[in-house]
C-alpha cells in the first residue's frame, strides 16, 4: 500500500508543477503583450497604435476587419490623411479622412474635417452637437499601413455573444 500511495502523491504534485508551469508561462504571455503595447505606444506617439475597421465607412480603401497601424507626431494634420479620432461621448474611435483643414491664426493650430470615403457628407453630425472641427487633442493617430481582414477575430469576439468569454 505503500508504494501505491507514493505513486499517488507523486502524481498529484506532477500535476501541481504543471498547472503551476502553465500558470507561470500564461502570465509571462500577458505582460509580454502588455510590454510590447507599452512600446508600441512610445515609438508611434499614439495611444493605441493598432485599431480595427469597425464600419464599412472608408471602403473601398479600407475594408471592415482591416487592422491599421497609427503613428502620431508633430507634423500638421494635412487634407487627405486617414486619421483616427474619438469624438467626446463616444466610447469607440472612427476611423475616416481629413477633407479639409481650418488654420487657426490666433494659436497656429490646426483644426479639421473629416469624412468617411463612402459617406455622402461630413462627420459634422458625429462630432458633439455644434462641434464643427476636430482639435489635435481628439485625433489618436495617422493610419500609416494596414492588414486586410485581421481585424475579424475582434469583430466577431465582440459581436457574436456566443464567441465571448463569460466570467466564471
Amino acid at each position: 500500500m505503500g508504494w501505491i500511495g507514493e505513486s499517488v502523491d507523486s502524481i498529484k504534485s506532477l500535476q501541481i508543477r504543471q498547472v503551476l508551469t502553465q500558470a507561470v508561462s500564461l502570465g509571462m504571455i500577458v505582460t509580454s503583450a502588455l510590454i510590447i503595447w507599452k512600446a508600441l505606444m512610445c515609438i508611434t506617439g499614439s495611444e493605441s497604435p493598432v485599431v480595427v475597421v469597425l464600419s464599412e465607412s472608408m471602403e473601398p480603401g479600407f475594408k471592415r476587419g482591416d487592422i491599421l497601424f497609427l503613428h502620431m507626431n508633430r507634423d500638421p494634420i494635412r487634407a487627405g490623411e486617414i486619421v483616427v479620432f474619438n469624438v467626446d461621448g463616444r466610447e469607440i474611435p472612427i476611423v475616416h479622412r481629413v477633407i479639409m483643414v481650418h488654420d487657426r491664426k490666433d494659436t497656429g493650430e490646426v483644426d479639421v474635417l473629416t469624412k468617411g470615403d463612402k459617406n455622402d457628407v461630413d462627420d459634422r453630425l458625429l462630432y458633439v452637437h455644434g462641434q464643427l472641427w476636430l482639435q489635435r487633442h481628439h485625433v489618436m493617430g495617422r493610419a500609416v499601413g494596414f492588414l486586410p481582414y485581421v481585424g475579424w477575430v475582434t469583430i466577431i469576439m465582440t459581436e457574436k455573444p456566443i464567441i465571448k468569454l463569460s466570467p466564471l
